[in-house]
C-alpha cells in the first residue's frame, strides 16, 4: 500500500484497483455501486418458446439464431436447438430461459442441456 498510495499509518482501502485513504464511506459506497452494476452476461440466442411435435408437447427454448462470436456460439449451440435445462433447472419456455440466463454471473460454470435432431446433448462453458 505504501508503494501505490506513499500513505503509512493510515487505513487504506482499494476497490477496483482505486485506493481510498482513510474512512471516505461516500467514496467507497461509489466505487462500490459501480462494481455491482456490471455489463450484462449475453448469450447472442433468439429464442422462442419451443412447439408440439406431433403429439407430444416440447418443453423448453427454441433456438432460432445464434450470434456469432458470443457466448451461445462458445457453447456450440445453433438454430433449431432446443434448450431444456440450464444449471439443473428445467425450462418450459422461452421466459424461463431467459431468467435462468439474467441469474448467471460472470466466472462461473454454466451447464447446458438442449436437444438437437432429437439427441440430448450437455454443453459446459465457463462465462
Amino acid at each position: 500500500m505504501v508503494r501505490m498510495t506513499g500513505q503509512m499509518g493510515v487505513p487504506v482501502i482499494v476497490i477496483g484497483g482505486e485506493a481510498i485513504i482513510g474512512f471516505d464511506r461516500a467514496r467507497i459506497q461509489t466505487l462500490l455501486d459501480v462494481g455491482n452494476n456490471r455489463k450484462p452476461i449475453r448469450f447472442g440466442l433468439k429464442i422462442t418458446d419451443a412447439l408440439k411435435n406431433g403429439v407430444e408437447p416440447i418443453s423448453g427454448a427454441l433456438i432460432g439464431a445464434v450470434t456469432p462470436g458470443f457466448l451461445g456460439e462458445k457453447a456450440g449451440l445453433k438454430a433449431g436447438d432446443i434448450i431444456t435445462e440450464i444449471n439443473s433447472r428445467l425450462l418450459n419456455n422461452a421466459a424461463d430461459t431467459e431468467q435462468a440466463l439474467k441469474g448467471l454471473k460472470s466466472g462461473s460454470i454454466v451447464t447446458i442441456m438442449f436437444r438437437r435432431n432429437g439427441d440430448s446433448r450437455k454443453s459446459e462453458i465457463v462465462i
